[in-house]
């Protein structure tokens, strides 16, 4: 009895490294021939399709009050000129409420206040690139004096970045057949595949000056190309 427990604890602890080693194998892969780390970067272009400025008001008043509510007033002629544009509510955000003391300086003369600024900003995004200059125009005419923008970027660019990938596996599997052929070798498989992200780079906004009177033309925003890119570190076997 004692012969026939003592061998089924010997099957028993035999058993654990085995499964043991068999999931370590799933882990960590052993190259047998010659590694070969590459760095592959796959880029596509677009033509982006959101432009995105900012907008808004600055008015001044001998009060406080009276100040918040010029904005309130001109701001509420800015809003209803984006409704009008076609603008959805979902593209129309605050990004900037503010009331400040308005000083002024002399020389050698403590500050003096002389009335209030108020500011009252919304950042907009234009899904119709085309047309967003004529909307801008339309804003100054309805009281907008502070706008900035645009910046323009892509609203949906996984699509694009998908391609991209596509790429930098098929540049880094180019590259490794070469560096194989050199040697004499030949790539037997892709042993691993991190991707550092991906990237579209968005320009910094240019600063949009417009003045509050008519124009004989229209502004207009060119919305060009952008580069989107994505990064591999891709490791082969060689043989």
């Amino acid at each position: 009895m004692k012969n026939k427990i003592l061998a089924a604890l010997m099957i028993g602890a035999a058993s654990l490294p085995t499964a043991a080693v068999a999931q370590q194998s799933t882990i960590n892969q052993t190259i047998a021939g010659t590694r070969l780390d590459i760095s592959a970067t796959g880029e596509v272009t677009r033509v982006p399709d959101i432009a995105i400025i900012s907008t808004g008001v600055v008015t001044r008043s001998a009060t406080a009050g009276g100040a918040i509510q010029q904005a309130a007033a001109r701001m509420a002629r800015v809003r209803s000129a984006l409704k009008s544009a076609g603008v959805d509510d979902r593209d129309i955000q605050t990004s900037n409420l503010s009331l400040n003391p308005d000083y002024r300086y002399d020389n050698n003369q403590p500050p003096k206040l002389i009335g209030y600024q108020a500011a009252n900003t919304v950042t907009v995004r234009f899904r119709d690139i085309a047309s967003s200059g004529k909307i801008i125009d339309a804003l100054v005419a309805e009281g907008a004096n502070q706008i900035n923008g645009p910046t323009l970027t892509i609203d949906k660019p996984e699509a694009a970045l998908d391609e991209a990938r596509a790429r930098a596996v098929a540049i880094g599997r180019a590259r490794a057949d070469l560096y194989a052929r050199s040697m004499g070798l030949r790539v037997v498989r892709i042993v691993a595949v991190s991707e550092s992200g991906g990237s579209y780079p968005v320009p910094p906004p240019m600063p949009v000056m417009m003045e509050a009177r008519a124009q004989a033309a229209s502004s207009k925003i060119d919305p060009g190309e952008q580069k989107l890119q994505v990064n591999l570190a891709i490791t082969f076997e060689l043989q």
